[in-house]
């Protein structure tokens, strides 16, 4: 079977002629796949949200690679132990040595269910150095505080990661057709594309397994959470009040299930490890004042928001104050997975009712980002930031400047280039 490799729009896509179907290659994979190929320095970690195509990635990896590989998942295993790890490390040792390349590839999944798993993993990585086995590794998860926490307390100075995001709209436009419009309200999960023409099923898809099953298995199986019914009733009205700024004592008015602030902040920043919804802080160019703000809620998928709001894709359109909040959290949503790469800080800006949508920090420069879908396209409070923090460069993404499309399929740290 002939593989035809095409690359447009900064993805890579892989074409199967005799089954007429195409499939993307997302741009992590290039550089995995050099790692991989590369000698033997590190274990290769990748993490991120559930159903953004990290499994999809690495068996795609695997067809490409010159030598074996072999993947596997704790999910398999009703309970994954360290003993389980060895056995798997070891028949991985026992095929490479029937390997003619003699290297071999070995992948785990879900590595954060198996019990002390960085430990396992430092044990077994710094064995194979020392006897000069080259046994190659990635390990995966999808809880990214369990991942981290493992990585900085065994495995310092032995890895790489690669966090993987939710899709863009590039990509899901180029995978299935979508408009921006579409984009804006059905976000970037493409194993629900199918499910868009019953918004009732894609909804129910959505919040019983996406949601649930990250709150479920990333947060409430792995950290103490003393009550999960409030980080629910957080997540959800954060997700209708993305990219809205909301003081946490006015959330914990709106909870049935009252909970001290601290205890509110803490749900929010495990919501945000699982990849689902952050609090933005409000930039004042001071550390203290930054952390003390209130903060603006920001979905990182808009599908998460969507399936929270009481309305269609039509209606939600029809109401024009409403698609103006869902398209600023588009914009939120395309910044934050960008930020969450490390390649900037993302900020909001408020004062005295005067507010800048979005501030974007990268190398002690700043671009202030004011997002308009409607036919006022005038910002008293981005005269007064600009007067205040002297950023590099002002943007209105929307009305009377870059259109919601083009940003959306641009690459939000090009801003600082021009």
């Amino acid at each position: 079977m002939q593989k035809y490799f095409i690359r447009q729009n900064e993805i890579i896509y892989y074409i199967k002629l005799n089954k007429k179907m195409k499939t993307i290659k997302r741009l992590y994979l290039q550089e995995l796949e050099q790692r991989i190929k590369d000698s033997r320095k590190f274990v290769q970690v990748i993490s991120g949200p559930r159903q953004v195509g990290k499994t999809t990635m690495v068996l795609q990896l695997i067809e490409q690679l010159p030598f074996k590989a072999e993947y596997i998942t704790a999910d398999d295993v009703p309970a994954a132990d360290r003993n389980w790890l060895r056995n798997v490390w070891d028949e991985a040792r026992r095929k490479l040595t029937e390997s003619t390349e003699k290297i071999f590839l070995l992948i785990v999944d879900e590595i954060q269910k198996i019990d002390n798993w960085s430990e396992t993993v430092k044990k077994e990585w710094d064995e194979d150095t020392r006897q000069g086995i080259d046994l190659r590794v990635i390990i995966m998860g999808s809880s990214s505080l369990v991942i981290q926490q493992g990585l900085t307390e065994s495995l310092a100075g032995r890895f790489e990661s690669t966090s993987i995001n939710h899709w863009t709209y590039s990509e899901m436009r180029e995978a299935f057709g979508w408009t921006v419009e579409q984009y804006i309200w059905y976000g970037g999960y493409p194993g629900s594309a199918s499910l868009i023409g019953d918004e009732y099923r894609w909804k129910n898809y959505i919040k019983n397994s996406l949601v649930e099953t990250s709150i479920s298995k990333d947060i409430l199986m792995l950290t103490k959470v003393e009550k999960p019914a409030l980080l629910r009733r957080v997540f959800e009205i954060g997700s209708v009040y993305s990219s809205r700024i909301v003081a946490m004592s006015k959330v914990q008015g709106d909870l049935q299930e009252k909970g001290n602030l601290t205890t509110l902040s803490n749900y929010l920043q495990l919501l945000e490890y699982a990849g689902l919804l952050a609090g933005l802080e409000k930039y004042a160019g001071n550390t203290i004042r930054k952390r003390s703000s209130k903060p603006k809620f920001q979905v990182f998928n808009n599908a998460l928001m969507s399936t929270q709001l009481n309305l269609t894709f039509e209606k939600a359109q029809a109401d024009h104050k409403l698609w103006g909040q869902v398209v600023e959290s588009a914009v939120g949503q395309h910044l934050i997975n960008s930020a969450a790469l490390k390649k900037f800080n993302l900020y909001y800006w408020n004062e005295n009712n005067n507010e800048v949508d979005f501030v974007i920090e990268k190398d002690k420069k700043i671009i202030a980002l004011e997002v308009k879908s409607g036919k006022d396209s005038t910002n008293k409070g981005m005269s007064i930031f600009a007067d205040a923090f002297r950023p590099k460069r002002t943007f209105v993404i929307g009305t009377g400047g870059i259109s919601i499309e083009e940003f959306l399929l641009m690459m939000p740290e090009k801003l600082f280039e021009v």
